[in-house]
């Protein structure tokens, strides 16, 4: 488990992380988002025991990273994928960081196994690409077997096959009772692989609930509806408070009525319905309504 408690952190006049409290639960993959700007990769730093706060404290199963020994065993964490010296092997980085945690050598070629570089192993990092580094950095974080597991932007360069291994991986790690903490910008695969989020702009806590729950914030509830007569049924909603939107191939977009009131509506009218469908709000709508006003640099605006 991780619990962060009123962390802060200033650099001189800006503050990066204002008063941040939450908890990551074990058996959960939890996602953490926020715009660019929002404090994200500061907090997992702080978290780690790579940055000091300047205020509140992280912990990790209740102890403090920072000045961990072994702490492979206790935490693995992939922050950034090109932060490997590039004249090493894949296999020597991984030996390195062993020796280094007292990990045993073997566990070495399990973990490239396992993200599928056993081929790659005696390759030189600096030829590798984006996604063989990704995968090199997640095979660093396993190394030690640890109860918690922290990863920034895993999925940067990936190809569908290594998003869909990453995506199994996660929730297998939390299936087996880990805590797995993940930080990106893709909205789409934290639908597919979280199942809390914790989000962030400006430095400070904007949500921290189940994916379902945030993705219901997203304001744009509608009806899709497809009739026999949609001039007729349009009439009819419109005189109910209903918005409707028609498009050219007569599809009906409603808002501010539910499926069950205009399915009544149509029955009293005599209106014949084809298709009757309930589109809810997505992840990345809330999200962007929630952390508009957090952007640090939005697009359109005028200098």
């Amino acid at each position: 488990m991780i619990e962060v408690s009123h962390l802060t952190k200033r650099y001189g006049r800006i503050t990066a992380v204002n008063d941040l409290s939450f908890t990551v639960r074990s058996g959960h993959v939890t996602g953490f988002l926020g715009p660019n700007g929002a404090g994200k990769s500061t907090t997992l730093r702080m978290i780690l025991g790579l940055h000091a706060p300047t205020g509140g404290s992280a912990t990790v199963a209740g102890r403090d990273c920072r000045g961990l020994r072994r702490a492979l065993r206790q935490v693995g964490a992939l922050l950034d994928a090109g932060d490997v010296h590039g004249g090493r092997t894949a296999r020597d980085h991984l030996r390195f960081l062993a020796r280094s945690n007292a990990i045993p050598r073997g566990r070495v070629d399990e973990v490239l196994r396992e993200v599928g570089l056993s081929a790659a192993a005696d390759r030189r990092v600096g030829g590798f690409s984006l996604g063989m580094r990704q995968r090199l950095g997640i095979a660093g974080a396993l190394l030690g077997d640890p109860p918690v597991l922290m990863f920034d932007e895993p999925l940067n360069g990936l190809d569908p096959e290594g998003v869909l291994f990453v995506r199994g991986l996660f929730q297998r790690l939390a299936h087996e009772g880990r805590t797995v903490f993940v930080s990106s910008h893709l909205m789409t695969e934290m639908e597919h692989t979280a199942d809390r989020l914790i989000v962030v702009g400006r430095g400070e806590l904007l949500a921290d609930e189940t994916v379902a729950q945030f993705a219901a914030r997203g304001s744009r509830h509608a009806v899709e509806v497809r009739a026999d007569d949609p001039a007729a049924l349009v009439a009819a909603l419109t005189a109910e408070g209903a918005q409707v939107v028609q498009a050219p191939d007569g599809l009906l977009t409603v808002t501010a009525l539910d499926a069950v009131a205009i399915a009544g509506i149509a029955a009293a009218r005599g209106v014949l319905v084809h298709e009757l469908a309930t589109r809810t709000g997505s992840l990345e709508q809330a999200f962007m309504e929630l952390t508009g006003t957090s952007v640090e640099y939005a697009a359109g605006e005028r200098a």
